[in-house]
């Protein structure tokens, strides 16, 4: 066997459509164009959405706004927050028990707001800069998982 001599399977490969080229092709004369109009001319073209003038739908209705797919994914706590829970280890699933963070989350963020009255152990949850100082001075500590 030859590289020059391999072919396609047999039936595989349709020849190209011939337009234009006489009645004896089947599409001859005005080439499947049907008779006059724009779409009959060379150059015959409309952007996309052009609704001859019509003001186009894509312009007819109002903008809406962006909505984040992450926003959802990701909960803010504040450290106030932190009193009503509980348990002494505290992660996503203990706060989703308590119904501070919404049960699709699957992020946290502990923020600075409010303070803290008890030591606190996180585990698996993000902490702001001032957050993190909270809650070591009251004696706190924060184990983060490694994400990967």
């Amino acid at each position: 066997m030859q590289l020059n001599g391999i072919k396609p399977a047999l039936g595989s490969k349709r020849s190209r459509r011939r337009v234009a080229r006489g009645p004896g092709s089947g599409s001859g004369k005005t080439a499947g164009r049907g008779h006059k109009g724009q779409k009959a001319r060379s150059g015959g073209f409309h952007k996309l959405g052009f609704e001859g003038g019509q003001m186009p739908l894509q312009r007819r209705l109002p903008k809406r706004g962006f909505i984040s797919p992450s926003k959802m994914r990701t909960a803010q706590v504040r450290l106030s927050e932190l009193n009503a829970v509980d348990v002494k280890e505290i992660d996503i699933l203990a706060l989703k028990q308590a119904g501070i963070v919404p049960a699709m989350a699957q992020d946290v963020k502990i923020m600075l707001s409010g303070k803290i009255a008890r030591a606190v152990k996180l585990k698996g949850v993000r902490v702001s800069k001032g957050a993190r100082a909270a809650i070591e001075g009251a004696g706190g500590s924060i184990e983060e998982t490694a994400k990967g």
